[in-house]
């Protein structure tokens, strides 16, 4: 296997057709390398000609050789990045040694272990096999997303969530709530109202409104977002989300704050229109055909991605759903004279 070092072009040309996360594909990672600090690395491990593993870090030198190494890079509201491999043998010998391989490649390429080094990598759920970077003296720790999957028609999603998500969802029909899908101008609205939120709760939103509308506009060319909003009939915002796709997973990006109006779970109705809508699309024209549309990647999405099952109060809501429990692992620096720098760097980078 040989490293190589690519542009955004050749990147976009070795992501495989499934099994990358949204923030994956070139036009989101553009977006990053513009905002966040560092430098962004494209690190591909080739067999010949054909791509086999995919690794994106972005990479901040600091004084006397010193190096932080990200994937994601912090505060900006990625929930997962990492590695991607495309196993070519279905053996499970051969892709630990593919595995093997790219991680070792990564180690030395970057000085990854070296006392100057600090790395923090947080993986996509499809990637369940970090045992190289433990053996090579990384700490890996283990974190939960939900994933719902929503290949089912929407009555039968509506009948697996729970007693009470569904009675939110019928008693909604019949309230003063109307969601719809809606454009720019409404995702502008959706980060002030969220910022707003977390104002009240002395929290730093983290993520500039300029950031997250580069992203929408980069995204925007591959139907790789979408903006939905509740209002009362009179036209009055009570709140929205922002949701993400990617070929196979719908994300719940950002918003969602307001719980209720008059007694009706407003993010429950949002949920809700943002299942049916992707449970419908790959149900159109075709029964179960979920190769893709002209509208975006929605028709080969296979799962809502509830982003995050970490917070024990969040869980309670989020569990309603019946979706699947997920894990992806982060993996990063070892050893406690690593511990302060990596609290002094998320916490300086949570406000960039």
């Amino acid at each position: 296997m040989e490293l190589e070092r690519l542009t955004l072009e050749k990147w976009a040309d070795a992501l495989p057709s499934s099994g990358f996360e949204v923030f994956h594909t070139a036009p989101a990672l553009s977006v990053l390398d513009d905002h966040a600090a560092g430098d962004l690395h494209l690190l591909g491990g080739f067999n010949g000609d054909q791509p086999v593993a995919l690794f994106p870090l972005f990479v901040r030198r600091g004084p006397l050789g010193s190096a932080m190494c990200s994937s994601p890079p912090p505060g900006f509201n990625v929930p997962h990045l990492g590695p991607i491999l495309m196993p070519q043998s279905p053996k499970r010998r051969k892709r630990e040694k593919q595995n093997g391989e790219f991680a070792e490649k990564i180690v030395e390429a970057l000085d990854a272990d070296g006392s100057r080094t600090l790395f923090r990598a947080v993986g996509a759920p499809t990637y369940n096999d970090p045992r190289p970077y433990r053996w090579a003296g990384f700490d890996v720790d283990a974190a939960f997303t939900y994933r719902l999957p929503v290949e089912d028609s929407p009555g039968d999603l509506l009948s697996s969530f729970s007693k009470s998500l569904r009675r939110e969802i019928r008693d909604g029909g019949d309230a003063d709530v109307v969601v719809s899908r809606e454009g720019i101008e409404a995702a502008e609205a959706v980060y002030w109202h969220t910022a707003a939120r977390y104002a009240e709760q002395d929290e730093e939103m983290g993520s500039s409104w300029e950031y997250v509308r580069d992203l929408l506009g980069a995204l925007d060319d591959e139907g790789r977002y979408r903006v939905y909003t509740a209002e009362t009939a009179q036209g009055r915002f009570l709140g929205g989300i922002i949701v993400l796709y990617s070929n196979d997973c719908a994300y719940y990006w950002l918003g969602g704050v307001r719980t209720t109006h008059d007694g009706v779970s407003v993010n429950s109705l949002l949920h809700w229109r943002v299942i049916r809508d992707v449970a419908e699309a790959g149900t159109e024209d075709g029964g179960n055909d979920r190769s893709g549309s002209e509208d975006g990647p929605i028709a080969s999405v296979e799962c809502y991605d509830l982003v995050g099952a970490n917070t024990e109060r969040l869980c309670q809501y989020k569990a309603k759903f019946g979706a699947d429990l997920a894990h992806y692992y982060t993996i990063e620096s070892a050893g406690p004279q690593m511990t302060l720098a990596k609290t002094a760097y998320e916490r300086v980078n949570s406000l960039l």
